[in-house]
């Protein structure tokens, strides 16, 4: 047993310190980035937020809104083949996903010969096992030229691998910050989301490559502090549910309406599309009732114009400036006694 004591935060334990700006307007703040990858041949340019590959956010329905402002949706992994011939896609704004058994494997080869995507996101809970990164390594062998998004890990050596020996482009960072996530509480396992960002991004910077924060944004503060801490994409679930393009029926309890949004390892998502959770498993999701919020625009545009304000404030053109404009500071006064001296 070993114990590491140095404080780890999260979005809650900080605000980003203001200083002096030469920018005067929210509209000289530019939120579209350009990537080029370490292994794909491929070149990307748009505002690097991403909705979850879960049940009610990685829907074609989802995509159509975030498309228009040039984000991403990584489509979840029961969208059929079928389902993807019904209409056309930019290739460059949404992700196919996957999981990682042979029958996984078998259903990318089939939806990539048939798709035009240029994104493919492996996508396990658990993203530590030895199988992963053979995973990861197949799938580029497979397709060369694609952009590559795996995950979940939140530790810098694995970053490392999955970059190195995976020939991943993008590792996604978060083990159990997500709002219908209950890994935490299963297992004790995780590491405060901001910390794991700050700490993966170091070492995917050092070697090339590219992280995408996923999972504990609550509000636009939250997503600014993940770019600020070095996240390159973000990825969100929750925030992105209870809208009129969500799937599910718009339910009333007491006068508020709601939708719902659950985890993809809950018993729930787990009975619809497996018919039942295997034994040897406990569910790690819990089943939210978001409350209904509208058109789901609107909130895409309320976050966009809250990375606009927060660049304004720290004299950041873009996005990408924004972690060598950011300085935390700490506001959880317990993790004060750590820090000063």
């Amino acid at each position: 047993m070993k114990i590491d004591n140095t404080p780890k935060l999260d979005f809650n334990n900080v605000l980003i310190r203001p200083k002096r700006t030469t920018l005067n307007s929210r509209s000289e703040v530019n939120l579209e980035r350009e990537f080029k990858f370490p292994h794909s041949t491929y070149k990307w340019k748009g505002v690097p937020i991403v909705a979850a590959n879960m049940d009610t956010t990685g829907t074609i329905s989802v995509y159509n809104v975030l498309s228009n402002v040039k984000t991403l949706t990584c489509m979840n992994k029961f969208i059929s083949l079928e389902d993807f011939k019904t209409v056309k896609l930019n290739p460059d704004f949404f992700m196919v996903s996957t999981g990682i058994s042979d029958a996984n494997f078998e259903n990318l080869k089939s939806v990539m010969r048939e798709v035009d995507c240029n994104w493919i996101c492996i996508d396990i809970a658990n993203g530590y096992i030895s199988s992963f990164v053979d995973f990861c390594l197949k799938v580029r062998e497979e397709f060369p030229n694609k952009i590559i998004v795996a995950g979940n890990v939140a530790t810098r050596e694995m970053v490392e691998e999955l970059i190195i020996r995976g020939k991943v482009d993008v590792v996604k960072i978060g083990i159990g910050p997500g709002s219908a996530c209950t890994t935490r509480l299963k297992t004790g396992v995780g590491m405060p989301q901001l910390s794991a960002i700050i700490e993966c991004a170091d070492a995917a910077h050092g070697i090339g490559g590219f992280i995408m924060g996923d999972g504990g944004i609550t509000c636009p503060g939250d997503m600014a502090k993940a770019f600020g801490g070095g996240a390159d994409f973000v990825m969100m679930g929750g925030q992105f549910a209870g809208h009129d393009e969500n799937p599910g029926e718009l339910r009333e309890i007491d006068g508020k309406k709601y939708k719902l949004f659950y985890g993809m390892s809950s018993d729930h998502a787990m009975k619809k599309h497996y018919g039942e959770m295997a034994k040897y498993r406990g569910s790690e999701g819990r089943v939210l009732k978001v409350p209904y919020k509208g058109k789901l625009i609107d909130t895409i545009l309320d976050y966009l114009a809250g990375l606009r304000s927060a660049c304004t404030y720290i004299n950041a053109k873009c996005i990408k400036h924004m972690p060598k404009c950011t300085t935390f500071v700490i506001v959880n006064q317990q993790l004060n006694k750590y820090f000063v001296k």
